[in-house]
């Protein structure tokens, strides 16, 4: 599985990520995954948001669909066959620990793992939808309410992130977003509890692949 990880939307390089999309597949179609945003009741804004990640990715020339894992909580095998329409997911920002929730509820996170062993397969994902991925989501909670239970969710907490990056990622450092002063505190509790890690400008951008290669 190839990655294209971003601190905020497609940051300073979108034309990497149809050029990595279309060397692997001839396949546009990408699946729109804002789950990380199930814990707003502001539709006007969540509309909005949602429509401008749909003209980033068709601006590229791209196919996208949104992909609504609350529909598929408990049904991993219907998940599953409607992401083999996609060669691509293209994971939003939001609440960490909300996605992290219902991509297990889903089974996505589970999914996931098959997809990884696909060398024409991408994950791009931006803020959250690239966190995720961390082994781990502690530290995180200073950016985003861990507490929440969105409708539909089950009450739990999961503090444990996909693990597959093998480092914890700070979005939106020294960046002009407004979570960037929070995000100064994560880099801080990461240095002081020596977790290793990586902090990302809203420009930059890594592309790697689940074998590590960056």
């Amino acid at each position: 599985m190839q990655l294209y990880l971003a601190s905020y939307r497609l940051g300073e390089y979108p034309e990497k990520f149809k050029d990595l999309l279309l060397s692997v597949t001839k396949n546009k179609k990408v699946a729109l995954i804002t789950n990380a945003l199930d814990f707003t009741n502001n539709y006007f804004e969540l509309t909005k948001s949602v429509q401008r990640d749909k003209r980033d990715i068709e601006g590229l020339g791209l196919e996208v669909e949104q992909v609504d894992l609350r529909e598929y909580f408990g049904k991993t095998d219907a998940l599953k066959k409607k992401l083999a329409e996609f060669n691509a997911v293209y994971v939003r920002g939001g609440n960490v620990f909300v996605l992290r929730r219902a991509f297990q509820e889903s089974g996505f996170d589970k999914i996931i793992f098959d997809l990884a062993k696909q060398d024409d397969f991408v994950y791009a994902g931006y803020s959250a939808g690239m966190c995720v991925l961390s082994p781990s989501l502690d530290g995180l909670q200073f950016v985003d309410d861990p507490q929440i239970d969105p409708e539909g969710y089950k009450k739990q907490r999961l503090e444990e992130g996909l693990g597959i990056i093998h480092y914890s990622v700070a979005p939106h450092f020294r960046s002009d977003h407004p979570e960037s002063q929070k995000i100064n505190v994560v880099v801080d509790y990461y240095l002081n509890n020596k977790v290793v890690f990586v902090a990302l400008t809203d420009a930059d951008v890594i592309i790697s692949d689940t074998k590590g290669a960056e």
